[in-house]
């Protein structure tokens, strides 16, 4: 049994750590799990979670990791509501604290949270004006 008191985040390799851990769970997920596999196929799952691992390493580490994108874009064609935000946070703040614990992780879910609510208000902005796109 591992004993020894969760350490912040600190490297890319931390990172990566939780990234496979989280979307473990999500794939997993009763809620998450379909919209998922409707948009990432299996054989497409280690690019997205490189993808994600260089999106937070950038983020929160401000290390060149090669990231470009516009994850706000992705979004928006999916078919999300408020509970599938609300589940993939809590999902992301499980897993951040089982593996970590520090400034750096309680950052990455406060920007997790903020990302959430700034993607949610955007699809509803999109939906609301006939699906034109906002981001």
């Amino acid at each position: 049994m591992n004993t020894l008191a969760p350490t912040d985040i600190r490297h890319s390799d931390d990172i990566r750590r939780l990234i496979d851990a989280f979307y473990g769970r999500v794939r997993a997920d009763a809620l998450l799990g379909p919209v998922f596999a409707a948009r990432i196929a299996a054989d497409e799952w280690p690019a997205h979670l490189d993808t994600m691992t260089r999106f937070w390493t950038a983020a929160l580490l401000a290390q060149a990791a090669g990231y470009r994108g516009n994850p706000g874009a992705k979004h928006l064609v999916l078919p999300l509501e408020e509970q599938h935000f609300t589940r993939w946070l809590h999902l992301f703040g499980q897993t951040v604290d089982e593996l970590f614990a520090g400034e750096t992780a309680t950052e990455m879910k406060l920007r997790a949270r903020k990302m959430g609510d700034m993607f949610q208000a955007k699809i509803n902005m999109a939906r609301a004006s006939s699906g034109h796109a906002i981001l």
